[in-house]
């Protein structure tokens, strides 16, 4: 049995250009279906988290209608709950990559506060890379790679062909014009190949050993893509 390490936000809130504090963590769908995924196929999940705390479920992300409605919420909320490793994380700086297949980061708008900036993390992606373990980031989780600077201040990612929320889904979720920087845009800067798929269809890109996935929609397709890479 392997083990696959979730990274996930430490935030409760992701901090708006006007100082707001927006009330956000993990988006649900994004680590249930990969952690299904992946549990039925035998692997054991590890959950990590900067500076080993619990992590926060977005509310948002219980609601009827980001789940096909009030039986898909149900499931979610029953299945989030059954996930025990969430309430049991380790700390991201205790991590150590070698005893570990595969990283995944699942998004929510908590990343975009804790993980974009997090040299930790930034290290570990750095390493996940070289590695040539699968590497999976989904939605807002591409957030992190902005902390992955090398030595001569370029991006990790950069050149990296990658899915990410994108910034028409910001504005169609409502926060675009409210937020201080959009994720699609940052990483555009960054050298990274964005590449933009339909808002909310499924859209999962893979290059070399990285599998990113545009939005909670690409979560599930995305932990099949990393399973192939693992058998």
């Amino acid at each position: 049995m392997s083990k696959i390490l979730f990274v996930l936000t430490g935030a409760d809130h992701w901090t708006l250009a006007d100082g707001t504090k927006h009330p956000t963590g993990f988006w649900a769908e994004e680590a249930v279906a990969p952690y299904e995924a992946f549990k039925e196929a035998g692997h054991e999940i590890v959950v990590a988290t900067p500076g080993g705390v619990v992590p926060t479920v977005d509310r948002g992300s219980l609601a009827p209608e980001v789940n096909g409605g009030q039986e898909g919420a149900d499931r979610i909320a029953a299945a989030l709950a059954s996930i025990t490793e969430l309430r049991q994380p380790i700390a991201l700086e205790e991590v150590n990559l070698d005893e570990y297949a595969a990283v995944f980061y699942p998004g929510g708008h908590g990343p975009m506060e804790d993980l974009a900036v997090d040299a930790t993390s930034g290290r570990l992606l750095i390493e996940a890379l070289k590695s040539g373990k699968p590497l999976a980031v989904v939605c807002h989780g591409p957030s992190a790679m902005l902390a992955a600077t090398k030595e001569d201040g370029t991006n990790a990612f950069a050149g990296y062909r990658v899915a990410a929320f994108t910034n028409a889904e910001e504005t169609q979720a409502g926060l675009a014009d409210k937020a201080e920087w959009l994720l699609e845009t940052r990483l555009t800067e960054a050298g990274v190949d964005v590449r933009v798929g339909e808002p909310w269809a499924p859209n999962v890109v893979v290059d070399r050993n990285l599998v990113t996935g545009q939005n909670p929609a690409s979560s599930a397709p995305l932990a099949i893509e990393v399973l192939k890479k693992l058998t």
